[in-house]
């Protein structure tokens, strides 16, 4: 076996010595440059600043067009995102090139996200209407233009009830999706944007809900009560740039735009129809109810409901879904009934029966994301079950594993989102490296300092 010379060994040791010396700059030069986002795009968040408890927030919104654009309307519990805190989060969210809506109810520690695709009367990007959530004690419900097209009971509604006390506030934000949720975008769809013609909030009391105040942006600049984000969107592809909020003619916009070209919200499509509320009216809906992602089973709440209408008679209840093995089950039972002129409800709904249950690998990041909301999707092991049923929507439950980020080691309050929600992500994973990279480079030096200490002071001093 040949050994090394002393001398061959001290010339080594100084060679490593001057590439550990360089390895170490190059590697604090890429510590100390901030993680970017990968794609150059600035996006935007607007959101109010007082928390409700419990009553109707609505806005009048067209959502913005293209494949990867994430353009979205959510209700956000300060604070959900920080360690150990209970996530309450609603969302509607459009996604995907063809516009479609997803929405969401995302609570619990650790967050669950219980997610739907419903279908919509029309096309929201190509024009206005009229979003609300309504949240209750015993019920939470989405619709549009006044028509109830989902309701979650039970443990939604008491999950909200219990950890939400503080109120929900809130948000609109645009930002870019990804091949896990929203679809991949491409620089050449910008700019694009979101705009909000009005919001309002009703309050709750007794079952009745009170007369709304309503913020039309009638101003030119950002109206009392509401701020502007300045975070990282979720899956950190952009940075919610305060300029790409404005408002002109009376109509809010928000702008996802890239980091050269921000501040140019073009003029606004006019709202023909801006005027008046929303309210689903009726017994409650028969649309199909989340499971908790806690096992179990979750039965679809059968039965119709009026559209609009006073005193709607509701339908007879319908027979709840199957259980499902392992994972939470969501079926979507019974279809909503068109009220007549006196909103009386339709036919019975049958609960659909439960799909087949699949692994879920790696959930949908939420909103992370308010929500937001985080840069990374949260690692989701559960199970998804497909529904069937009247309501045209499929449910997806993942389950986080991973804490609250949405894609990323570490969060800190801003999805995603999912959501959607405000969570400001960090690249942890990043400052891993660094650490990991700096503890190997000072193994190199001291080895270089043990060796040259054992050589003799004569053949050190030649060098």
């Amino acid at each position: 076996m040949m050994h090394d010379s002393p001398m061959r060994s001290l010339h080594r040791m100084k060679s490593r010595s001057r590439y550990a010396r360089y390895l170490s700059a190059t590697v604090l030069l890429a510590c100390a440059v901030p993680a970017s986002t990968a794609l150059g795009m600035a996006s935007a968040e607007l959101y109010a600043t007082e928390a409700h408890f419990y009553g109707r927030f609505e806005a009048r919104i067209r959502h913005a067009p293209g494949d990867g654009v994430v353009s979205s309307f959510f209700l956000w519990k300060e604070g959900s995102s920080d360690a150990n805190a209970y996530w309450n989060e609603l969302d509607m969210e459009k996604v995907g090139a063809n516009c479609e809506m997803h929405t969401n109810a995302y609570y619990g520690n650790p967050a669950v996200q219980h997610t739907q695709t419903n279908t919509m009367p029309a096309n929201i990007c190509a024009d206005y209407h009229t979003y609300a959530f309504e949240w209750a004690p015993t019920y939470i419900s989405w619709s549009v233009d006044g028509k109830e097209f989902r309701r979650e009971t039970g443990a939604t509604a008491t999950a909200f009830a219990q950890n939400a006390t503080g109120g929900m506030t809130m948000h609109f934000n645009l930002w870019p999706g990804n091949s896990s949720f929203g679809g991949d975008i491409s620089k050449t769809t910008l700019p694009v944007h979101e705009y909000i013609s009005w919001v309002q909030y009703s309050s709750y009391d007794n079952g009745t809900f009170g007369a709304p105040s309503r913020e039309e942006f009638d101003g030119s600049s950002l109206p009392a009560g509401w701020a502007v984000g300045n975070w990282s969107s979720p899956f950190n592809l952009s940075t919610h740039n305060p300029q790409n909020v404005s408002f002109v003619s009376g109509i809010a916009v928000m702008s996802l735009t890239n980091d050269n070209a921000t501040g140019n919200p073009g003029t606004p499509p006019v709202d023909s129809a801006s005027g008046g509320t929303s309210g689903s009216g009726g017994s409650p809906s028969a649309g199909g109810s989340s499971g908790s992602g806690l096992g179990g089973t979750s039965g679809g709440s059968g039965g119709a409901t009026g559209a609009g209408g006073a005193a709607s008679t509701g339908g007879a209840a319908g027979s709840g879904g199957a259980a499902a093995s392992g994972g939470a089950l969501s079926s979507s039972g019974g279809a909503t009934a068109a009220g007549g002129a006196m909103g009386t409800g339709g036919a019975a709904g049958t609960g659909g029966t439960a799909g087949a249950t699949t692994a879920s690998t790696g959930g949908l990041s939420g909103s992370g994301q308010g929500g937001r909301n985080a840069a990374g999707g949260t690692n989701g092991s559960g199970s998804s079950s497909s529904p069937t049923g009247g309501s045209n929507s499929t449910t997806t439950t993942a389950v986080s594993t991973g804490g609250t980020s949405e894609m990323g080691s570490t969060s800190a309050k801003t999805g995603s989102s999912s959501g959607c929600s405000l969570t400001e992500t960090r690249q942890g994973g990043d400052t891993a490296t660094c650490w990991l990279v700096l503890g190997v480079l000072g193994l190199l030096k001291c080895r270089a300092r043990r060796r040259r200490a054992l050589l003799p002071v004569g053949r050190v001093s030649q060098s």
